[in-house]
C-alpha cells in the first residue's frame, strides 16, 4: 500500500466503526466533504465487523474516498494495525469516533506518535467499564478537542468527568439536497403510513412500536408500517415473531437496507422513532426534512431535535399506549398533522444542513 507524499494540507484520519452506523455516516461525510475545502486532505478507516459491509466500502472507494479497513476482532488488534496505518500516511489529527472507538483510535495515534487527537461521541449512553471510564479520563488530558453530536452528548460526557474546557457540541447534519422534492409532496397526497428507519440494535425500541400498531388495529386503524434497515439478525427475528403473534403480517413490512430511504419517507406521512437513547439520531432528521409528521421516544439525545408540539411529537419511553394515542390522532387529523409536518421540515432545513455541520469540523480541525 503507497501513499502519496505529505502535502501542504492538514491531513486527517476519522477513524469509525465498520458497522455503519450514523456515526460511520458522519465520519463519511467529513471525509467526501475534505476535497471540496481544499484546506484539508482525509482518510477513512473502518474497524472491520462481523457485519460490514464490503460492498458500501467498495462504494465509497468509487465515490473516490481513501478508504482503509482494521481488524476488529480485538483491541490490541486494531490498535496495532492503526498505529501502523498512521505512521505510514502520518496524519497531522487523528479523529476517532463513537465507543469503544474513540479508545482504540486515541491508543493508536500515541503509539505512532500524532500529536493532535480529536473524540466524537455520537451517544448519550455507553457501556463504560470501570477501566474503559479510566481511559476515556486519561486519554482526555491529551486530547486536543472532544466533540458531543448534540448538546445532550456533550452533558453527558460532563457527567463522565471529561475535562469541560476542551468540550464543545457539533450537532449532527444531514444532506439536504436528497429532500429537494419534499415540498411538492403533499402531505394529504401521501400514503397514511408509518415509517421507522433504524437497525436492529439494543438501542432501538421497534417492538413498542409494533405493539403500539396492534393497539391501533384494535381501534379500526390499520396503517402500513415500513421498518427500514440492517443491524442484529436475532433482534428483527424477535421483531419478525412479534409481528406474527400479534397477527400484523399484512401491516408490517421489514425491508432491510433500503437505498431509496429518501423516496420512501416522502411517500409517507409519519416518521417514527422508538428508541432507549440517542446522540443526535440522524434518520429523525432524516423523517423531518422529507416533511413527514415525526414521533420520537422522549429520551437523552431527542430532546431539542425538535419543538414538541410544534415540529415534532414526543413520547415516554416504552409506553405503548401513549404511542398508539399520538399515531391514532396524526391518522385522524391530517391537517393538524400536515401542521407539524412543515414545521419539522422548516426546522431542519434551518439548523441540520450538513453543509454547517462541515463548516464546525473544519473551523475545529484548522483551529488545531
Amino acid at each position: 500500500m503507497q501513499f502519496p507524499s505529505i502535502s501542504q494540507r492538514l491531513r486527517v484520519l476519522h477513524f469509525v466503526t465498520g458497522r455503519f452506523t450514523s456515526a460511520t455516516q458522519v465520519a463519511i461525510d467529513l471525509v467526501a466533504a475534505a476535497p471540496e475545502g481544499r484546506k484539508l486532505e482525509a482518510m477513512l478507516v473502518l474497524r472491520r465487523k462481523r457485519d460490514t459491509d464490503e460492498a458500501q466500502v467498495q462504494a465509497l472507494r468509487d465515490r473516490g474516498l481513501r478508504v482503509e479497513l482494521v481488524p476488529g476482532w480485538f483491541h490490541w488488534l486494531s490498535i496495532w494495525a492503526l498505529a501502523r496505518l498512521c505512521r505510514r500516511w502520518r496524519p497531522d489529527v487523528v479523529v476517532a469516533h463513537g465507543f469503544p472507538e474513540h479508545l482504540i483510535g486515541r491508543w493508536a495515534a500515541r503509539a505512532a506518535w500524532v500529536r493532535t487527537m480529536v473524540q466524537v461521541e455520537h451517544n448519550s449512553r455507553e457501556r463504560y467499564s470501570a477501566f474503559k471510564l479510566w481511559q476515556a479520563r486519561w486519554l482526555a488530558r491529551r486530547t486536543a478537542g472532544i466533540v458531543g453530536v448534540s448538546e445532550s452528548v456533550r452533558a453527558s460526557l460532563l457527567q463522565l468527568g471529561m475535562p469541560a474546557e476542551r468540550l464543545l457540541s457539533i450537532p449532527n447534519g444531514i444532506d439536504l439536497g436528497r429532500f429537494a422534492g419534499a415540498e411538492k409532496r403533499l402531505y394529504e397526497e401521501r400514503a397514511p403510513g408509518i415509517v421507522m428507519s433504524a437497525r436492529f440494535a439494543r438501542q432501538k425500541d421497534q417492538l413498542t412500536l409494533i405493539h403500539a400498531l396492534a393497539l391501533l388495529k384494535k381501534r379500526g386503524l390499520v396503517p402500513k408500517l415500513h421498518l427500514a434497515g440492517t443491524g442484529k439478525p436475532a433482534l428483527r427475528a424477535r421483531a419478525e415473531a412479534l409481528v406474527r403473534d400479534l397477527g400484523l403480517g399484512s401491516q408490517v413490512w421489514f425491508m432491510g437496507h433500503h437505498a431509496e430511504l429518501p423516496q420512501l419517507l416522502m411517500s409517507q406521512q409519519i416518521f417514527v422513532l422508538s428508541t432507549h437513547w440517542e446522540g443526535m439520531p440522524l434518520a429523525l432528521l432524516e423523517g423531518m426534512a422529507a416533511g413527514c409528521a415525526c414521533v420520537a421516544s422522549d429520551v437523552p439525545g431527542v430532546e431539542g431535535v425538535f419543538e414538541h408540539g410544534k415540529s415534532g411529537l414526543l413520547v415516554p419511553e416504552r409506553d405503548p399506549q401513549a404511542l398508539a394515542a399520538v399515531l391514532e390522532r396524526l391518522l385522524l387529523e391530517p391537517g393538524y398533522a400536515a401542521g407539524l409536518a412543515s414545521e419539522a421540515r422548516l426546522h431542519a432545513m434551518r439548523h441540520h444542513d450538513r453543509k454547517l455541520m462541515m463548516r464546525r469540523y473544519e473551523q475545529l480541525l484548522l483551529s488545531l
